[in-house]
């Protein structure tokens, strides 16, 4: 079995106060999930504090496609077995996961990102029941043309994505982002948001600390 290989985020001492953030990122192909999330992790204001996870596919890299790492079937379903995965699911012929590490980056504070699945939500919600989900769309017609652009799918496989966008029932997130206009537009509403999240986390964790520390003065 091939060895997992993903950028490290630099760590800190983990808090025992406050772990970190899962940020359960969804939205339907097409609406730019995979742009908004690499302008926010090139944006030259990228804070050290979020990690976005990369996912692991039986898809092979394309040029201007998602930075993700490429697994055969049979290699996904060795380290799927060797519990190398926080979470997984099959979508469009394909196997995504989300690797074990991030659990490491939960504890050590930080706010992860993960690229995630509609349908895969009320999974994740149990699997981790403080993540905080926020949905990316766009306008059908918006979502039809950038599918045609990318030129991945014939057009039969694009007016499937389109039926099963609109099948879907709209998932109940903290956030929503309407990606139609300029990408910078929907990367800056993003770090907007997690860098309220940051501050409020921040904030529970001093109302934490003094609280405890009432309590020591009290015993």
């Amino acid at each position: 079995m091939t060895s997992l290989s993903i950028e490290q985020p630099r760590l800190q001492r983990p808090s025992s106060a406050t772990p970190g953030l899962l940020v359960y990122v969804v939205g339907p192909s097409g609406a730019g999930k995979d742009s908004v999330l690499a302008g926010l992790r090139n944006s030259p204001d990228a804070d050290h504090r979020i990690v976005i996870a990369q996912r692991y596919i039986t898809r092979p890299r394309q040029i201007g496609g998602e930075r993700h790492v490429p697994l055969s079937e049979q290699a996904f379903l060795q380290h799927d077995q060797a519990g190398s995965f926080a979470m997984t699911w099959e979508g469009h012929g394909l196997h995504y996961g989300i690797g074990i590490e991030i659990e490491g980056w939960l504890k050590h504070g930080l706010t992860v990102l993960v690229n995630g699945s509609r349908a895969h939500l009320p999974e994740a919600r149990r699997r981790f029941p403080d993540l905080k989900a926020v949905c990316i769309s766009a306008t059908p017609e918006i979502i039809a043309t950038r599918l045609g652009r990318r030129r991945r799918e014939s057009p039969e496989e694009v007016a499937e994505r389109l039926h099963r966008n609109s099948a879907l029932a709209a998932p109940r997130v903290h956030k929503s982002i309407v990606n139609d206009g300029a990408l910078d537009d929907a990367v800056g509403e993003l770090a907007d948001w997690l860098r309220d999240q940051l501050t409020r986390t921040s904030a529970q964790q001093h109302g934490n600390s003094f609280r405890r520390g009432l309590l020591r003065a009290v015993g």
